[in-house]
């Protein structure tokens, strides 16, 4: 997609606003944001939104800001923007970034280097009755992972990828939140190494059982206890892990499942029927579906993943190798969830143990999430009450004069064991010479 120069627009923000707030058209979409933000160009959109790149005149950083898409249209997408946007504000202000209607609330929570944290947030409008747009200042990162899967990644930036996700899962799910919609395009990383998880809009609290929903997971990551309607817990995550691991291993979608039906059968024609003891704990009518089908003896993971995949032997002092890669995605891609390996499992398998550090894995949790308050039902305009306060809360901390806005968040460190960078190409375009270009 062409970057597209930001033309100011002659209409200007309202006037009690105007010293602090201009509008610029940024393709088809109109941006009000705050003066700091200059230089827009977008380089993303979704169902959720649209994402620019910007420069920060306050901290002199290039940020990332996206603006919600509609996030009162319905209750789903209120409730979605909500729960992001709290889960954003848990983050600490100075390590933080993320976007989404129920994520808001989510993000406030989480402070941890391998999750995206939120560094501004903001809103144009100064009334609850005018209230219709919410800005989100996120860490401006290098690409998502679905271009790092298209890489020839050697053993060590494939192994401390994957330390970095357990990491950042590890750390949700010390709060108790269960991510639920991993993917390569929710993972972020910048041409250090350094990986983020970001998107939480739906992210849930652990502690229940979650029957499936048709819009929890992106569907070729969906764990098949959602599939079947199971219920899930914490290593639901560690499905979508292995589906991620996979890809990077094979360049390719594992199981590309056209509807959720199809996605059951891409499953087992790989990894073959699950045993009599899971199909004893599905619903009379889903046991009977699965029974029903067609039984597959499944193909070894040496036939799934064979040797020829994986990039050679590691020669440094780690020693990496494909037979630990296949024996740790062999653990993660299990079918029956009470015999799948947890997170605290994969983070002491010897593929990835090799960047152990506990500050890292056992980081202080976050607070707790009070979901009270994202578990009832509400009307959208009770949901744009609700997400207004948030972000009316939020501006008076860090917004307002000599609030904890005026700080600046530093570079993300990197791990002291780091692998070189998978890109030599920086967020500005710039070249780092000491850095490789791996393709």
């Amino acid at each position: 997609m062409p970057l597209l120069s930001p033309r100011p627009s002659p209409k200007m923000a309202t006037p009690g606003n105007s010293n602090l707030f201009y509008t610029v058209e940024v393709g088809d979409t109109r941006f009000t944001i705050l003066r700091r933000y200059t230089n827009l160009k977008p380089i993303g959109s979704g169902a959720q939104g649209i994402v620019c790149a910007a420069y920060d005149s306050v901290t002199q950083q290039n940020v990332a800001i996206k603006k919600l898409s509609r996030p009162f249209q319905n209750v789903t997408h209120a409730k979605r923007a909500y729960r992001e946007f709290k889960l954003m504000k848990l983050v600490n202000h100075k390590n933080v970034s993320i976007p989404t209607p129920t994520s808001f609330k989510l993000m406030k929570l989480v402070n941890h280097k391998n999750i995206i944290g939120l560094l501004n947030a903001f809103t144009p409008q100064k009334s609850l009755d005018e209230f219709q747009d919410v800005y989100l200042v996120m860490e401006l990162m290098d690409a998502n992972l679905c271009q790092v899967i298209q890489m020839d990644l050697d053993h060590e930036r494939m192994s401390y990828l994957l330390y970095q996700m357990l990491c950042g899962i590890k750390h949700l799910h010390s709060a108790g939140i269960i991510h639920r919609d991993l993917k390569p395009s929710n993972i972020v990383v910048k041409s250090d190494c350094t990986l983020k998880i970001l998107d939480f809009g739906l992210a849930r609290t652990a502690g229940t059982t979650f029957m499936m929903t048709p819009y929890v997971v992106t569907r070729y990551y969906r764990a098949p206890e959602v599939i079947l309607g199971m219920g899930y817990t914490e290593n639901v995550d560690i499905w979508s892990v292995g589906c991620i691991m996979g890809e990077m291993i094979r360049g390719g979608v594992l199981f590309p499942g056209t509807d959720h039906i199809d996605q059951w059968n891409k499953i087992i024609e790989q990894l073959g029927t699950p045993s009599q003891d899971f199909m004893s704990r599905l619903q009379p009518t889903v046991r009977n579906y699965v029974e029903n089908r067609p039984r597959y003896p499944g193909y070894s993971f040496d036939r799934l993943f064979p040797d020829v995949l994986f990039p050679a032997e590691s020669t440094d002092h780690n020693r990496l190798k494909a037979s630990q890669a296949r024996d740790l995605l062999s653990r993660m891609l299990v079918i029956d969830p009470e015999r799948r390996i947890s997170v605290d499992e994969a983070l002491m398998h010897p593929y990835i143990n090799v960047w152990y550090d506990e500050a890292e894995v056992n980081a202080p949790a976050p607070g707790p999430y009070d979901h009270s308050v994202d578990d009832r039902e509400h009307t959208v305009d009770q949901w744009k009450e609700l997400i207004y306060k948030e972000v009316m809360d939020y501006e008076l901390v860090y917004n307002s004069p000599g609030g904890a806005g005026a700080g600046a968040r530093g570079p993300a460190t990197t791990h002291a064991h780091a692998p070189p960078a998978a890109t030599n190409a920086t967020a500005d375009g710039d070249q780092d010479q000491h850095r490789p270009n791996h393709r």
